[in-house]
C-alpha cells in the first residue's frame, strides 16, 4: 500500500524532477507534486510524494528529514489527510445583501 508524505520548506526553484531523484534513491516514487501558486505558477514551497509502501516511505522519512537541500532544511514526514474547506463565499463577484 502506497503512502504520501508532506514535503516542506522547499526551496522555490525545487522542481517534481529533484524530488523524484532525492525519494527515489530510497525507494520506488508513485508520484510527485510541488504545489505552486495558481496565479503566479510559483513553488509554494511545499510537495507531496506518493511512496509504494510504508516501509519506503519511512526510511525516506528518515534519510531526507531535516537535510539541506537547496540551502533549506527539508521537512518530511507523513501527509496528514485533507480537512474539508468550511465557510462559504458568494459565488458571484459581488457580496449581495
Amino acid at each position: 500500500m502506497s503512502k504520501k508524505l508532506y514535503v516542506g520548506n522547499l526551496s522555490f526553484e525545487t522542481n517534481n524532477t529533484d524530488l523524484e531523484q532525492w525519494f527515489s534513491a530510497h525507494g520506488s516514487v508513485q508520484s510527485v507534486q510541488v504545489i505552486a501558486d495558481r496565479m503566479t505558477g510559483r513553488s509554494k514551497g511545499f510537495a507531496f510524494v506518493e511512496m509504494s509502501s510504508d516501509a519506503e516511505a519511512n526510511q525516506a522519512i528518515q534519510a531526507l528529514n531535516g537535510q539541506d537541500k537547496g540551502g533549506r532544511q527539508l521537512t518530511v514526514n507523513e501527509a496528514k489527510p485533507r480537512e474539508p474547506r468550511t465557510g462559504s463565499r458568494p459565488r458571484s463577484g459581488y457580496n449581495s445583501r
